[in-house]
């Protein structure tokens, strides 16, 4: 499949995203989804010769979008930009969770500001070969990091019938977990599920017509969490931004679901993922993060018109005290 940085994925609220961010011309920035690299070209188009910005991605596909053009806010790709030739930028091809270990090793003492887009680019629900769609027959992957790790099919096959209970029931909020990972051990039993079109065999008569695609999307995505190790690695990448960012500095993050929509507004709420409020001797809770948007931002219509994906998407800011 031939994709260009525009295909691979269209950059949602592009613009109030980055200007969440309050960009410092000369400052130090940090993209932890590089995708297609549609923020991250935003991001250098506000900064001078002094600055840098470090951009993340486990994925090899992202990196072919080094020397392609980026996207820009109508999702055009019109600015022509290779980044691989911009002195200001580096590519970090890895997992956003090991943050602290690469600002440790290129020696940053700390970050004006980071930005996070947590949703799956257009590019690995469209590509037929990764396994991340319920639309194509495929092998039953979803790993953004092709080079290790569990696939779902390892998941559906060897996990223990309670334990994926919990992932369907935690990560996709399913009523039917239990039923649905009581008829995944029993059809294995007879031979391994490996494709998505055999795991849709088995499933698809578990949810009622009219809520058929929904609930199924529910399903891929709770595997798809718990393959790529999702809610451990943004809770680990949350925790570093809070150590990095320099006072006044800011976190711009989006969301597409409520699970890391909860962790994410419990950092910026109360300082910790979990949500433990810890208050002082006058009640009020001790934070180091002031909230830049109390109520969150969405996609307006023009964008949803554009990028039927952004309806789900979130936007929260918060500045670093």
């Amino acid at each position: 499949m031939t994709n260009t940085a525009e295909t691979y994925h269209v950059p949602v609220l592009l613009k109030a995203s980055v200007d969440g961010l309050n960009i410092q011309p000369g400052g130090v920035y940090v993209d932890v989804t590089f995708g297609g690299g549609g923020h991250s070209g935003e991001i250098l188009s506000r900064l001078d010769p002094t600055a840098h910005l470090y951009s993340f991605d486990q994925d090899s596909d992202a990196e072919q979008n080094l020397v392609r053009a980026e996207a820009d806010e109508d999702g055009n790709g019109t600015r022509g930009r290779r980044f691989v030739d911009d002195p200001r930028f580096t590519f970090v091809r890895s997992n956003f969770s090991y943050l602290s270990n690469w600002m440790r090793y290129y020696g940053v003492d700390h970050i004006d500001g980071l930005l996070a887009d947590l949703g799956v680019s257009s590019h690995h629900f469209d590509d037929e070969s990764r396994g991340f769609s319920f639309r194509f027959d495929a092998p039953l992957d979803m790993r953004m990091n092709k080079r290790a790790g569990m696939t779902a099919a390892d998941i559906v096959n060897t996990y223990d019938q309670e334990a994926l209970a919990d992932l369907f029931f935690l990560y996709g909020e399913l009523k039917n977990a239990r039923q649905i990972a009581a008829a995944l051990v029993k059809a294995r039993t007879a031979r391994s599920i490996t494709t998505t079109q055999e795991f849709m065999q088995v499933v698809e008569p578990l949810f009622r017509r009219e809520r058929e695609k929904k609930e199924t999307a529910k399903l891929f995505q709770a595997l798809r969490i718990e393959v790529n190790h999702e809610m451990a690695a943004l809770k680990q990448m949350l925790r570093a931004a809070t150590q990095w960012l320099r006072p006044g500095g800011r976190l711009s993050v989006i969301t597409y679901h409520s699970i890391e929509d909860r962790i994410v507004k419990n950092l910026m709420k109360t300082g910790n993922v979990e949500g433990k409020r810890i208050q002082d001797f006058y009640g009020r809770i001790e934070t180091p993060y002031s909230l830049v948007n109390n109520k969150v931002i969405t996609p307006a219509d023009e964008e949803l018109d554009r990028n039927p994906r952004s309806r789900s998407a979130k936007l929260r800011i918060a500045e670093k005290i």
